[in-house]
C-alpha cells in the first residue's frame, strides 16, 4: 500500500545534497515542485523556467526579469528569488540553458537552482517531442512528474502528445496508460530520460496520490507503477495538487 509523502517533506524525502541544480520535467504537478523546493530548500535558491511559465506561478517569491548578477546577488540575500528573461501576456519567459549552468557554475551566487524544464499543457502525463526537454548541462537531478489521475484512463483523452506516448508504451493512444505502459515511456530515452545528463541522478514523482479509501482503484494503479519502477528509477508518491 502507497502512503504518500506530504507536500511538506518533500525536499527531506528526496535526500539531496548541499547543492543541486534541479530539473523539473514530465506532467502535471511540476510547478507545484519547484516552488516546494524553493521553499523547503535551505540556503540562497534561483527559481527559474527554461520553457515557459503563466507569470503568476511564482508562489509568492521575489521576481526578477533579465537581472545582472549584482541584482541576483541583491535578491538572494532574502533566500530565494523567482528568475524570468520576459514576459508576453500571460507568459513568463524562461532564460537559456547555459544562464543556468553559468550560474551554478558561480559557487559564490547560489546554493540550489531549482528549473521547471518541461511543458504539458496541464496534461498528468506526456512524452516529449524531439526538442523537449530543456535540460541544462550541469543538471545534478531531473525530477519526472507524473500525475496519478493519468493511470487507467485513456492515452488520447489525459496525456498531452498521445501518440508520442501510445509509440514508446508499444499500444495505441485510444487504450488506457496501464503502470506497465506509464513506465515504459518513463524509462525511454526517447521518453523520460530525454535529454538527461549523463552525470545527473533520476527520479520520478507519482503526484496526486489517492487516499485507497476515497479511491482505492487509482491508489492500486500508483502501487502497480512503482512496482515496475522498483529498482530502475527512485520513486516517489507524493500528495500534490497539479498544475493549473
Amino acid at each position: 500500500m502507497t502512503v504518500p509523502i506530504p507536500l511538506g517533506r518533500l525536499a527531506r524525502a528526496m535526500d539531496l545534497n548541499e547543492r543541486e541544480h534541479i530539473a523539473v520535467v514530465g506532467g502535471g504537478g511540476k510547478t507545484t515542485t519547484v516552488l516546494a523546493l524553493g521553499q523547503q530548500l535551505p540556503g540562497r535558491r534561483i527559481l527559474t523556467t527554461t520553457t515557459k511559465m503563466g507569470v503568476r506561478q511564482h508562489g509568492g517569491f521575489a521576481v526578477l526579469t533579465k537581472p545582472e548578477r549584482q541584482d541576483l546577488v541583491n535578491g538572494l540575500t532574502d533566500g530565494a528569488v523567482m528568475v524570468r528573461q520576459a514576459e508576453r501576456g500571460s507568459k513568463a519567459i524562461g532564460v537559456d540553458p547555459a544562464v543556468c549552468d553559468h550560474w551554478f557554475a558561480d559557487r559564490s551566487l547560489c546554493e540550489h537552482i531549482i528549473i521547471e524544464a518541461d511543458g504539458a499543457r496541464t496534461r498528468p502525463f506526456k512524452a516529449p517531442a524531439p526538442y523537449e526537454p530543456v535540460i541544462p548541462a550541469t543538471t545534478t537531478i531531473v525530477v519526472s512528474v507524473i500525475g496519478a489521475d493519468a493511470l487507467g484512463r485513456v492515452i488520447a483523452d489525459q496525456c498531452h502528445r498521445p501518440l508520442r506516448v501510445a509509440a514508446l508504451a508499444g499500444c495505441s493512444p485510444y487504450e488506457r496508460l496501464t503502470p506497465e505502459r506509464a513506465a515504459r515511456v518513463i524509462c525511454d530515452v526517447d521518453g523520460g530520460g530525454r535529454n538527461v545528463p549523463a552525470a545527473a541522478r533520476r527520479m520520478v514523482l507519482v503526484t496526486k496520490v489517492p487516499d485507497y479509501r476515497a479511491d482505492p482503484v487509482t491508489a492500486e494503479l500508483v502501487d502497480g507503477l512503482l512496482e515496475e519502477l522498483a529498482g530502475r528509477i527512485e520513486t516517489l508518491a507524493v500528495e500534490l495538487e497539479g498544475d493549473r
